[in-house]
């Protein structure tokens, strides 16, 4: 990922807490036969045991996907974005842009074969999804049916090797101008456009801090 030194994002808590909030992921691996795959899902991020810690995963049996990975897997993480006008600036020499913050994780994909491991994957991530509501379901009470469903499943961990991270929020600007933006974002629809705001204010609170 191209990432200009305006908007490299380096604060790794940070970065964290944006793949646990954005977890549904894309999945890039390229294969022996050369081909590039890309598939859509959630991915678990578990922290601890090395820097930058591991994601937990899992695909259809019948999405090759996991079969002869050739080299490190990519998981892409996005967030929140947001087209920005020239207009607002209210100056020359400028073009339109988009703000928006992602992260790229690399590492080797590891199928898991272990069954208790395979199954604990499942409860954590259904726990987790599950969380918010009052009577959320379990993996107990699929009761013998786990099995049919761990039968038509691979599941996998990816050792996160290194990451890529942006966070473009118009830092490269003056002040005056992210303060434009803001005002303009401001006035928009939409979810992205207001985390967007949030974001920028917080990131101008930090600098002038």
């Amino acid at each position: 990922m191209y990432v200009p030194t305006s908007f490299v994002w380096n604060d790794l808590t940070e970065i964290h807490e944006f793949m646990e909030r954005y977890s549904f992921a894309t999945l890039v691996t390229k294969h022996a036969d050369t081909r590039l795959v890309a598939s859509h899902i959630p991915l678990l991020l578990v922290r601890g045991g090395s820097e930058h810690g591991h994601l937990l995963g899992h695909v259809a049996r019948g999405n090759d996907q996991w079969r002869d990975v050739n080299g490190e897997a990519l998981a892409i993480f996005t967030g929140p974005h947001a087209y920005v006008s020239p207009r607002w600036y209210e100056a020359d020499q400028v073009v339109p842009t988009w703000n928006y913050l992602a992260v790229h994780a690399y590492g080797p994909l590891q199928i898991i074969s272990d069954r208790d491991e395979f199954r604990d994957l499942l409860r954590r991530m259904i726990d987790i999804y599950e969380s918010g509501d009052e009577n959320p379901w379990t993996l107990e009470r699929s009761g013998d049916a786990v099995d049919k469903l761990m039968g038509g499943i691979v599941g996998f961990r990816i050792p996160i090797t290194r990451i890529d991270a942006k966070r473009k929020l118009s830092q490269n600007h003056p002040v005056e101008r992210q303060e434009k933006v803001i005002a303009a974002l401001d006035l928009q629809s939409g979810e992205d456009a207001s985390e967007i705001v949030a974001l920028m204010r917080k990131n101008l609170k930090d600098k002038r801090d």
